[in-house]
């Protein structure tokens, strides 16, 4: 899990999500993360009418009270607003960053303590690798406990400057007043507005990327350090200039290109997901009163139900889809400290990669593309290239 970040959001991918399996993600890529708070700040879709009740006055969308800085007052505090989601945001990725600085040690393929035997449900003798905990209390015990925030500036600033970009850009660039439908009838109408909302929120979460992916970079360099017990990387100012020496302006992007197609993916097959299966799946019929026909003093408790779940349908295709896109978030990481001057991005953790294809390929062939994507029950599987002190 990348880091959620804005990694975290989209994707759900790392986070919370990681510690029971693949996902962040629901949490930080993920991240990401800048994408998934601006998806749950969306309002639920509109419920279809009855024939026997006209359709309820149009209540103000998410998006009509975010103002042009995409949070949730009127533009008047505009500014207000979003340096409250910077700050809130801050609050997030500080309590987070120890479970994304473990998956981040583990995606590398540093394992300093042995693995332990244990048995699985079937009663069967398996190995398993320490859980978050475990590797967390051993980052205590050699760093103390301020070691479990390395990088932890640098990560930061990139949130922050993730969420000023969004902001700036729903300024400059409105988005269009958009009402979600849900009506059979109306399927071409509503996917063709699901088509440019999404296109709206990837234009986003691509240029938000782009900006903050040179400080991920640094967060990322920072983190991996504790591998070779190595101080190449402090600073935010000297870790540019020690990478604008060696690399030049392209090592402030490495990794860049699979964290796009991550997020590129994660939003259409979220978006999409969520919209056929709220169209054709959730009964509008659905009622919380007896008979299922709702009564004439609440016309609207016959959709309480549906709403319900279309309200949720989101978020849990967001974890799914965060689970099949892991991958990206983990060769994009690879990739940002591969070959670097670090013990970490050289063999016997890593070989050098020549580009992303070839790190995928690489992990792909070791049975590896999930690797650090479940932070408690770790099995050593007969693929596993861990390199054990």
């Amino acid at each position: 899990m990348g880091a959620s970040d804005p990694e975290v959001a989209p994707r759900a991918r790392g986070g919370a999500a990681g510690m029971a399996g693949a996902g962040a993600g629901a949490g930080a890529r993920g991240g990401a993360a800048a994408g998934v708070e601006a998806r749950a700040r969306d309002p639920p879709p509109a419920h279809r009418a009855h024939p026997r009740h006209p359709r309820p006055a149009a209540q103000p969308s998410a998006r009509r009270m975010d103002g042009a800085s995409g949070g949730l007052g009127s533009g008047d505090n505009a500014p207000t607003t979003e340096a409250l989601f910077v700050a809130l945001g801050a609050g997030v990725t500080a309590l987070s960053h120890p479970l994304l600085y473990v998956k981040l040690l583990i995606q590398v393929g540093h394992e300093p303590m042995p693995p332990t035997l244990g048995t699985n449900v079937l009663g069967r003798k398996v190995l398993y690798l320490p859980s978050f905990f475990t590797y967390a209390k051993y980052i205590v015990q050699v760093d103390g406990k301020i070691g479990l925030f390395r990088g932890l500036s640098p990560r930061l600033m990139s949130n922050a400057l993730s969420t000023v970009t969004r902001g700036s850009m729903k300024k400059v660039f409105p988005p269009d007043e958009i009402e979600q439908v849900s009506n059979k009838d109306d399927m071409k109408t509503s996917l063709k507005k699901v088509v440019k909302e999404t296109s709206y929120e990837m234009m986003m979460q691509c240029v938000s990327r782009m900006l903050a992916h040179p400080l991920h970079v640094i967060s990322m360099r920072c983190m991996v350090q504790f591998v070779g017990r190595e101080a190449k990387y402090s600073g935010v100012l000297s870790s540019i200039g020690k990478i604008f020496k060696e690399e030049g302006l392209l090592g402030f992007f490495v990794g860049l290109i699979p964290h796009l197609l991550g997020d590129v993916v994660f939003l259409w097959g979220c978006n999409l997901l969520a919209h056929f299966i709220n169209a054709y799946l959730v009964d509008d019929s659905v009622s919380d009163t007896p008979g299922g026909l709702g009564n004439d003093q609440n016309p609207g408790s016959q959709f309480s139900q549906a709403l319900a779940i279309r309200s949720y349908t989101k978020f849990v295709m967001g974890i799914a889809v965060s689970m099949l896109t892991y991958p990206f978030l983990l060769v994009g990481d690879l990739m940002a400290v591969n070959n670097c001057g670090l013990q970490a991005g050289l063999p016997p953790y890593s070989p050098v990669f020549k580009s992303w294809i070839h790190c995928w390929k690489y992990l792909s062939v070791q049975g590896q593309l999930f690797r650090g994507s479940s932070l408690l029950f770790r099995r050593v599987s007969s693929g596993s290239c861990f390199a054990l002190e």
